[in-house]
């Protein structure tokens, strides 16, 4: 009886079947059913591919292979060496789970789904099965898992926290567009991708609250991280970094912007007790007179500069005065 080379009863999610007998001969039947391609594999390069059918193994239907095999001495008279390796072209699903960072560094845990399918047999088998030694399922989703996660740390760099929670279809299809070029090169096409949870640490989770309700921008959240952080570090040392921490908080929660100029100085109405400005003539509650600085009565004996008659040194060159 002529060799058989089938598929026989492949589980509905598996990818790929190696032929296991490498020793195929002229005649042999090869049967190939719906949704699968048959690819003959040999040092390292795919030639001929088999697309559903019924097919005896000869020189014609195997013209890249045989341009190869012609120069063995004995060709067509005994069995040759080959792997026929089978490919399901049917959708199948994946998952993938990584790590990331944003563009504040903020830590991510992210996982979701993908689903592909083989579109081009011979470069599927060139590249991923023979280059990357991938001949089983579990190998071929490991290495695609692998891919995906690396794509996804590095597009997910691209955007700051709040992006990453609020924009996150928008994020997902940026994700599968930057992967889909790639899958074609090794003969896959990329039908969806989703995320299906991510998640920060609790510190990034209080920061996300207050920029998604809008009661903090960026830098006030970034401010009053800093001052907690601040306390915490303060609160292990009470002695020596009391000091410190008296001078750095009020600076930290302090906004930044233009300096306000200091309030002018108040004086107190020496008939009705008001509080007015140190530059009032007439007190504006009860309209009394107020009593006016003290005049500049003398001279320095030594610069000539006036100064108050209460003085005791000039403010000018710091002549003691009588």
């Amino acid at each position: 009886m002529p060799q058989v080379i089938e598929w026989k009863n492949p589980k509905p999610d598996e990818i790929v079947w190696r032929y296991p007998n490498e020793e195929i001969t002229w005649g042999a039947q090869l049967i190939v059913h719906e949704y699968e391609a048959a690819v003959f594999f040999r040092d390292g390069k795919a030639y001929d591919v088999f697309g559903p059918g019924r097919h005896t193994i000869t020189t014609l239907n195997l013209p890249l292979l045989t341009g190869i095999l012609s120069r063995i001495a004995g060709f067509g008279e005994k069995p040759f060496k080959a792997t026929v390796i089978f490919v399901s072209t049917r959708v199948f699903q994946g998952k993938y789970g990584t790590q990331a960072q944003t563009t504040e560094l903020a830590p991510l845990k992210v996982h979701g789904t993908f689903w592909f399918k083989v579109t081009d047999p011979s470069l599927f088998v060139m590249e991923v099965v023979g280059g990357q030694n991938a001949y089983t399922t579990h190998d071929i989703n490991d290495y695609l898992r692998g891919f995906l996660n690396e794509k996804i740390i590095d597009e997910l760099s691209r955007y700051d926290l709040l992006t990453v929670f609020t924009r996150l279809d928008e994020t997902s299809v940026a994700v599968k567009n930057a992967i889909l070029d790639y899958f074609r090169r090794i003969g896959l096409e990329l039908v969806d991708l989703r995320f299906e949870g991510i998640d920060t640490t609790p510190e990034y989770r209080e920061r996300l609250f207050w920029l998604r309700t809008g009661r903090a921008a960026p830098s006030e959240v970034l401010r009053m991280e800093t001052v907690k952080k601040a306390a915490e570090e303060l609160g292990k040392s009470p002695g020596a970094a009391l000091g410190a921490g008296m001078v750095l908080i009020p600076q930290i929660m302090t906004p930044t912007g233009p300096v306000q100029a200091p309030a002018a100085p108040l004086l107190i109405c020496p008939k009705c007790g008001a509080h007015i400005p140190a530059t009032a003539k007439y007190c504006p509650q009860c309209g009394a007179k107020l009593p006016e600085a003290p005049a500049e009565t003398k001279k320095c004996p030594k610069c000539g500069a006036k100064v108050p008659a209460t003085a005791k040194y000039c403010p000018e060159c710091g002549e003691k005065l009588e």
